[in-house]
């Protein structure tokens, strides 16, 4: 699909990725000469009618919404039994890569995201549209910083039924709400579940649910309660925990009423809201209640005070100012206690340990916060510990989250068969299957592929690789040149036989030319000349002598026989205009002398042979 032209307009440039329905492209609208993304659909779902309808649906979602944390969708085509969508082009990296790379994102990072997230939802949901596959890959971070929702409608009918049919919906299967786990339709509640649980994964680097299987996640979304989220992060705002719970109810009816309603909630808590009220762990959870009811205390008690003087003398104001200072006092003493009064260990490494023995290790040392991550690894064997955040030998606070990245072993990807297709399809049939072209791309002459076509590859296909191995290929240059030969001096039908040989053409427009040097009826020159590499079945043209020829000489030639009382057979070869003859062939005594008359044309080279071996030769002009 590289180079490709689609509508006439949209250019294709490089593959950025793709799912199990379709492939994404960053492409050059030629038109306005601006950056898109274009979605096409895969190729094996263009005959289904079902997938098709459901590409198509996602246009017509996405084009009856207008929101700045929405992606733009421009057209919609379909061109040689390609399905397409063209949509806004982001500069940035989804959620899901953020997450990756920086563990925890800050709490009021996370909850700008979320809330950004809650307010397209909420544009959404007012036009009766529910996106029904919210997570962090669906969700692009601009270079600015802002979200943007994307990939509307394409997971529509994702059911438990169908949670093992494709990648992308089994990674969907870690945001998927309860009741959408039990096959039930997904409402606007299903939305803000799965935003949730994004926003559970933005603070504390992992996702609420994790099994071995797609079903074993499915069901503890509708039986198990997750892990509290300060448990795994102690600096997360009680607000926010609070907002995290209510959204990730089971019950549909016990989370918000509408996605509008979380959303004006995140808006509420600002970057001073995280610095006064952070909880200090599991110990001050208390602590950071007690505070705002010693405020709520004080404020419902001064304004009768104020009214009853027999009140003010009993119960001075002071007394709860003192009561105030001492509860943020013993707040503060928590909160220093957690953070800063802290032991410092030394990290060690657990680069190259399996799972069990690296947690094993690290909570012998005291770090009671291991998180772990699952990647594919081409090199590093399945349960065997990749890297680790923070570094090795690094210090770091007893409390610190240590995540250690485990490999999942290698990802295999089958080989395609890429033979008897155009290089430029080959290759990105190869980049869709998640394998690379091998640099180097062989040539070879051919006479059952066309140029510029693979005619081998290696491995076959249906072999399995790991993921982005190389594939070599082979492609065609097309028949093996030919080597015009020498035509000059034959006839014309003797050059037609010549040119038969090595599979080339006389053309039958054949010129003709006076010539002295030429006898009659002999070629002349010729196109292309001799030597000359062309495809098999090219002609070549020639120009034949229309005499008069060169004239006739003769040339006295003698040749004495052996003395050895034997019988010798003498012969006389002549190359000259004609060609090559023997002018004469006899049987001779021994010690006879024999002298002959040889007439030639123009240059000629006369040779003289005794019993077959070559005694003398001489040029004539």
């Amino acid at each position: 699909m590289i180079g490709k032209l689609l509508g006439n307009r949209y250019e294709i440039l490089e593959q950025l990725g793709g799912g199990g329905m379709a492939i994404v492209y960053k492409g050059r609208d030629t038109v306005l000469n601006r950056l898109v993304t274009i979605k096409v659909l895969r190729p094996e779902f263009t005959s289904d009618d079902d997938f098709v309808h459901r590409f198509r649906r996602e246009a017509q979602a996405i084009a009856s919404l207008s929101h700045p944390n929405i992606v733009s969708i421009y057209d919609v085509g379909r061109v040689d039994a390609v399905d397409y969508l063209v949509m806004e082009y982001v500069e940035g990296d989804n959620l899901k890569n953020l997450i990756r790379s920086q563990g925890v994102l800050p709490a009021d990072q996370a909850v700008q995201i979320a809330r950004q997230v809650g307010d397209a939802l909420e544009h959404a949901h007012e036009n009766n549209i529910v996106h029904r596959d919210v997570k962090p890959q669906n969700i692009l971070i601009t270079s600015g910083g802002r979200a943007k929702l994307t990939d509307f409608g394409i997971a529509r009918g994702a059911t438990a039924a169908t949670l093992t049919q494709t990648d992308t919906i089994v990674g969907s299967v870690h945001y998927l709400s309860p009741e959408q786990a039990q096959g039930e339709t997904a409402g606007p509640q299903s939305d803000i579940y799965s935003l949730g649980i994004v926003l559970y994964e933005m603070v504390t680097g992992r996702l609420p649910f994790q099994g071995d299987t797609p079903i074993s996640v499915a069901i503890k979304h509708i039986q198990d309660e997750p892990v509290p989220p300060s448990s795994l992060n102690p600096s997360i705002n009680f607000r926010l925990e609070k907002i995290i719970a209510r959204a990730m109810a089971k019950k549909p009816s016990d989370r918000y009423e509408t996605i509008g309603q979380m959303a004006r909630e995140l808006g509420e808590i600002s970057a001073s809201s995280f610095a006064e009220s952070n909880r200090a762990g599991p110990d001050d959870e208390f602590a950071t209640r007690v505070i705002p009811t010693v405020r709520r205390v004080a404020a419902g008690d001064a304004q009768p005070a104020i009214k009853d003087p027999k009140l003010k003398k009993t119960r001075p104001a002071w007394i709860w100012m003192v009561l105030l200072v001492l509860a943020l006092l013993g707040a503060g003493a928590g909160i220093f206690q957690f953070y800063f009064n802290v032991d410092e260990i030394t990290i060690p490494s657990v680069v190259g340990l399996t799972r069990e023995e690296a947690q094993s290790v690290l909570k012998e040392k005291g770090f009671k916060n291991v998180q772990v991550s699952w990647n594919n690894h081409p090199t590093v064997p399945s349960n065997r510990v990749i890297s680790q955040e923070p570094s090795p030998d690094e210090k770091v606070k007893v409390n610190r989250i240590i995540t250690i990245n485990v490999s999942q072993g290698v990802d295999h990807k089958t080989v395609p068969k890429v033979t008897g297709l155009p290089l430029s399809n080959a290759i990105a049939a190869i980049n869709q299957s998640e394998l690379n072209v091998f640099d180097t791309v062989k040539e070879k002459y051919s006479n059952d592929y066309p140029k510029g076509v693979v005619m081998e590859q290696d491995p076959n296909a249906g072999v399995s690789l790991a993921k982005g191995a190389p594939v070599t290929l082979t492609v065609s240059k097309g028949p093996m040149p030919q080597q015009v030969p020498d035509l000059t001096g034959k006839t014309v039908e003797q050059a037609r036989a010549e040119l038969e040989k090595v599979k080339l053409k006389l053309d039958e427009n054949i010129n003709r030319a006076a010539s002295t040097d030429f006898i009659s009826g002999q070629v002349i020159t010729q196109s292309p000349a001799k030597g000359t590499e062309v495809q098999e079945g090219s002609t070549v043209q020639v120009t034949v002598s229309d005499g008069p020829g060169p004239s006739r000489s003769t040339a006295r030639v003698e040749a004495k026989m052996p003395d050895d009382n034997e019988e010798h057979e003498l012969s006389i070869v002549v190359t000259d205009a004609r060609g090559t003859n023997e002018a004469y062939k006899s049987t001779h005594r021994s010690k006879q002398l024999v002298v002959r008359e040889i007439p030639y044309y123009g240059k000629a080279l006369i040779q003289v042979y005794i019993d077959k071996k070559l005694i003398s030769e001489k040029n004539f002009q």
